[in-house]
């Protein structure tokens, strides 16, 4: 397997045959691997169709394995990134982390996807776990939200002004 990513949250490898195998760690990881394994269930029933779909799961060791959704796409335009985060409220989730690091580029039909929900919420219900929430136990969640509320600011003035 190819290691994609090793941070204090998770370990995210790409097994040889494309899937991807995601261990959730560290403070919330429970929760985190909860909510991840919910919102995504919760999108494929509704049809949902550039978001990784849950092949196999361990609920004991916080272990998910998904679909490949592609490459990153770190140099995706900020109004691409609003459109997709929009078009992905509209299946009844809202992310909670709509940043670029969180969009792939799927070559096989050249579809933009979002990754990494374990701080997406339900928009019907508000279920799930939000950057909010987990801010005084994660490191970097506190530097996240504090990013997420610039940038609906920056949005909210952009639509302002038009």
């Amino acid at each position: 397997m190819h290691e994609v990513k090793e941070t204090q949250r998770a370990t995210v490898h790409i097994g040889y045959d494309g899937r991807v195998h995601k261990t959730f760690k560290g403070p919330l990881a429970r929760e985190r691997f909860e909510n991840e394994r919910r919102i995504l269930h919760y999108l494929e029933k509704v049809g949902c169709p550039f978001v990784p779909r849950v092949l196999s799961e361990d609920a004991e060791k916080l272990y998910l394995v998904t679909t490949n959704c592609g490459s990153p796409a770190p140099h995706i335009s900020s109004k691409k990134v609003e459109n997709l985060f929009a078009e992905l409220e509209q299946y009844g989730v809202v992310h909670n982390d709509p940043f670029p690091r969180n969009v792939t580029y799927r070559h096989q039909d050249g579809r933009f996807c979002l990754i990494d929900f374990e701080f997406a919420t339900l928009s019907e219900t508000g279920e799930g776990l939000t950057l909010e929430q987990a801010k005084d136990a994660l490191p970097d969640a506190a530097s996240r939200l504090e990013e997420y509320h610039r940038l609906m600011e920056e949005r909210n003035r952009e639509g302002a002004g038009s």
